[in-house]
């Protein structure tokens, strides 16, 4: 093995953040020691997280050196003038706001470029510069969103010379709620301006889909696909499949998220056969917009369980004890690319997948790659009145079951085995 190389890694969520932006960089840190990598943290001291989650704190190794500082989040003022959604994910954007709440969504939109975490990146440079000019470290990764910290690596990189990393865990300007935010055209280009430099700049640049890879490369021959991954064993001692038909859904579903085909197609299907309808249980866990809310009210209130957010731990075994994981693609421009975390942790379940989604998307190829699930179309309803109609066929029998493979490729140890490589490499 090659002598060890120390990585500084700049992320801003972190335990006990909870959800999926923390995901992806904790579990690197959690094997890249298996690799010869040591890695060094750099995180915020005093964080808004939308979502916490205190067991992941249990996940980090020992001894990881973390180094923190203070962040200024104008969020909280914003609050003080009426907007009660600052720890709201941005996803959910309020698609009708009052004059007060236009007025913030237009100055977080077209002030705060690339996002509001920005005044975090002068104090980091004067923290990180003092710390590397006393610390070898051979490479630095940002990872975003929010993408205001790969303004930290790129400036960084030019002051001290060393080797960055970008990460894109999502896209900068084709994110799914790029369209949505009240962007002046000054601002749009400030945005596009960035992105450029980012991905010019770096040594390499990481991201989670093919889709995002081929855009990239229009700027940068250096793009590399590390997708996200799953981190559970295949023990399933102490669960048990639901007795009923059960649908569960892991993770917040906004407006763009809605799954209305499928809320049509499960009505129909209840109205044409009450077996079906006395046996089907629609289960969502994580925040939802009240767009999903509305289309569910016209289910029998037995039908419909709406589940908080849950540990880790439990959100395993919902995932393990379903009868079908229902994974959703935001129906938005940028949806091709959209690969959303919770596909690879839905493998490692090993319980059928139904998509909706573009069925020549990125998560689609994993889909069928894998053998692990099926999608439809966002207006699909035939295929997928059939899908569901044969899955509960099957279901009744008592042999709902899918037979997936090459899901071992999505571990995350081996993902971070990929990520060693391209750290050696550059």
């Amino acid at each position: 093995m090659n002598s060890k190389k120390k990585v500084l890694i700049i992320t801003y969520y972190w335990p006990p953040a909870g959800g999926s932006g923390v995901q992806r960089w904790l579990k690197f840190v959690k094997y890249l020691r298996d690799f010869d990598i040591e890695p060094i943290i750099y995180t915020v001291d005093n964080p808004r997280y939308a979502i916490h989650d205190k067991s992941l704190i249990n996940e980090i190794p020992n001894s990881i050196e973390t180094l923190r500082q203070p962040i200024f989040e104008p969020n909280s003022i914003l609050t003080a003038f009426g907007n009660k959604t600052n720890k709201e994910s941005a996803g959910f954007l309020n698609p009708n706001p009052n004059f007060i709440g236009k007025t913030i969504q237009y100055i977080r939109a077209n002030y705060f470029i690339p996002d509001a975490r920005k005044f975090w990146i002068k104090p980091s440079l004067r923290f990180l510069s003092k710390y590397l000019e006393k610390n070898h470290v051979d490479v630095i990764i940002t990872t975003g969103p929010p993408h205001s910290l790969h303004l930290i690596g790129l400036h960084l990189k030019k002051k001290l010379n060393i080797k960055w990393i970008s990460d894109f865990r999502d896209p900068w300007t084709e994110i799914d709620y790029f369209h949505q935010m009240p962007l002046n055209t000054k601002a749009k280009k400030k945005h596009h301006q960035l992105e450029r430099e980012v991905l010019r700049n770096s040594d390499s640049v990481i991201v989670v889909g093919n889709t995002m890879r081929d855009k990239y490369l229009k700027e940068t021959e250096k793009v590399v696909t590390i997708s996200n991954g799953f981190d559970t064993s295949e023990n399933k001692e102490g669960s048990h499949l639901d007795v009923f038909f059960s649908i569960t859904h892991v993770g917040m579903m906004n407006a763009d998220r809605n799954p209305s085909v499928l809320w049509k197609i499960l009505k129909e299907i209840c109205y044409e056969n009450s077996k079906f309808k006395n046996n089907l249980k629609i289960r969502l866990i994580g925040k939802i917009s009240k767009e999903v809310t509305h289309d569910l009210n016209t289910f029998d209130s037995g039908i419909i369980e709406v589940v908080d957010y849950v540990s880790y731990a439990e959100v395993r075994k919902y995932q393990l004890e379903t009868q079908v994981l229902l994974l959703c693609i935001n129906n938005v421009p940028s949806a091709r690319g959209i690969i959303t975390g919770k596909i690879f942790e839905y493998l490692q379940a090993k319980r059928p997948i139904l998509a909706i989604g573009p069925e020549d998307g990125d998560a689609a190829e994993i889909l069928k790659n894998t053998n692990s699930g099926s999608i439809f179309g966002f207006e699909n309803e035939q295929k997928l009145k059939q899908h569901i109609l044969e899955l509960y066929k099957e279901y009744e029998k008592n042999k709902l079951i899918v037979n997936s493979k090459n899901i071992e490729q999505y571990h995350r140890r081996e993902l971070t085995r990929k990520l060693a490589h391209l750290v050696r490499s550059i």
